[in-house]
């Protein structure tokens, strides 16, 4: 089995993201009178957004400013807000609040990450340590980290308290990541850290706007269980577009992971296989690959296995976790966006 690295995870969420000129939701619900209410309050979180991360020296300004106005999907407050509809104080201003740290904290990670992957791109810009250096780039997380608390010391101490948790499971995906499977199944060692670097901060998401809007103890649990699922979903769900999809339907060249030495799920999965397919690949996936006819073969036998089969068991597995969570939530048009939204994750593989 390779030792090469296993998890492709550069975000802390879903996917790779995309420039987007702007950054408030753009998305139809189904519901034009939700539609409206969540386009209004996601250009409350933008505003809020600048205006916080513009406290401070200039020279902080512009580097934690860098990939806020670069843009992004801005899926974690968007989810945030959603997840308001359940209480009894929707989109009030703790919940624009707490949206904010969410996304403050998913950029937080951002920096840093591109510094450990020698990144020179995100979000359609130049990285922060491509456009400064490491040092700059890792000093602009950890400012963008002190924001988010201070954000957080307004919303109480049971935020704090769940941040502090989040914190340390962002921390540990890392971590984990980095010192790699030590002989374990690597599998199971993939699942661990998409788990903590992925879909914990959208299941905070989830946590945190339903719980500033007052909502239920169970809604709050239903809401942050359903987050962890989603993002387990479309975490492998771009894992199998990057190897599976052409160019033309998905943006991306096939085996860019390959490339760069990142083994995703039905790569794991292909190459356990105890099949003549299975040894090839365990013989060609040794670390990076450079030539294009090594990636082109890689990616023929890949096509051969079952690991693109085996990797959408586990999407509909976690698809029957997202929608167990949702039927515990009051039928109304959010629990229809919601779920309406993992669908769409699922058929994305096409």
């Amino acid at each position: 089995m390779s030792s090469g690295r296993t998890v492709p995870t550069r975000s802390h969420g879903l996917g790779k993201e995309g420039a987007s000129g702007n950054n408030a939701s753009q998305v139809e619900f189904g519901d034009p009178a939700l539609t409206a209410r969540i386009d209004n309050a996601m250009q409350q979180v933008e505003d809020r957004l600048l205006k916080e991360l513009s406290i401070g020296e200039d020279f902080l300004v512009d580097k934690v400013t860098h990939l806020a106005r670069a843009g992004g999907k801005r899926f974690r407050p968007m989810f945030a807000l959603l997840a308001s509809e359940f209480g009894a104080k929707p989109l009030s201003d703790n919940v624009i609040k707490a949206a904010v740290v969410v996304e403050i904290t998913h950029l937080a990670t951002l920096y840093h990450d591109d510094v450990m992957d020698e990144a020179t791109m995100r979000r359609g810009v130049p990285s922060a340590n491509s456009r400064w250096d490491n040092s700059v780039a890792i000093l602009a997380g950890d400012i963008l980290l002190a924001h988010a608390s201070r954000i957080m010391s307004q919303l109480g101490m049971e935020t704090v308290a769940h941040f502090a948790e989040t914190f340390g499971e962002l921390v540990t995906g890392q971590m984990r990541e980095t010192v790699g499977a030590r002989g374990g199944d690597p599998v199971d060692h993939y699942m661990k850290v998409i788990r903590e670097k992925t879909a914990v901060l959208i299941a905070s998401a989830g946590f945190l706007g339903s719980m500033h809007a007052d909502a239920t103890p169970e809604h709050v649990d239903a809401l942050k269980k359903f987050g962890a699922a989603v993002g387990m979903i479309f975490q492998i769900v771009d894992d199998i577009i990057d190897i599976f999809s052409e160019t033309a339907e998905s943006g991306k060249t096939p085996g860019t992971d390959l490339r760069e030495g990142v083994f995703t799920l039905p790569v794991l999965y292909a190459m356990r296989e105890q099949t003549e397919v299975g040894a090839q690949l365990r013989e060609i996936l040794t670390g990076p690959i450079e030539d294009d006819d090594t990636v082109d073969r890689a990616l023929e036998l890949l096509a051969q296995s079952g690991g693109r089969r085996e990797a959408l068991a586990d999407v509909h597995h976690y698809m029957a976790i997202a929608n167990a969570e949702l039927d515990r939530l009051p039928d109304n048009s959010v629990k229809d966006a919601l779920r309406n939204l993992a669908i769409f994750t699922v058929q994305r593989v096409g």
